[in-house]
């Protein structure tokens, strides 16, 4: 049988930032490492939680994408809703076609 990789995004407040990173970090049974980013989130559902944020039109948050074994995805997703009950983690999961390193 062969493993399956997928890609995990989640999207945070950029004020949850380094709880985030570290928790992630955290996790090496299922997470080997991560990219992250910083984002300007838009839309209806975005939730603008500064004054600065309502100026701009935008709200502060970060991104971080794991590439990680598909069996591994609902074990990650258990420990991120408990770990950040309450504070509205966006995330998707998309399936990896290709994953490797050019040396």
């Amino acid at each position: 049988m062969t493993s399956r990789t997928a890609c995990m995004t989640l999207i945070a407040p950029r004020a949850l930032r380094e709880e985030l990173f570290d928790y992630v970090n955290e996790q090496t049974d299922v997470v080997t490492g991560f990219t992250a980013s910083d984002a300007a989130g838009h839309g209806a559902r975005v939730r603008l939680r500064t004054a600065a944020e309502q100026v701009k039109g935008h709200a502060d948050e970060v991104v971080v994408r794991i590439v990680l074994q598909e069996e591994d995805v609902e074990r990650l997703l258990e420990r991120l809703r408990r770990a950040f009950a309450g504070t509205k983690l966006v995330y998707w999961v998309v399936p990896v076609t290709a994953f490797g390193t050019i040396d």
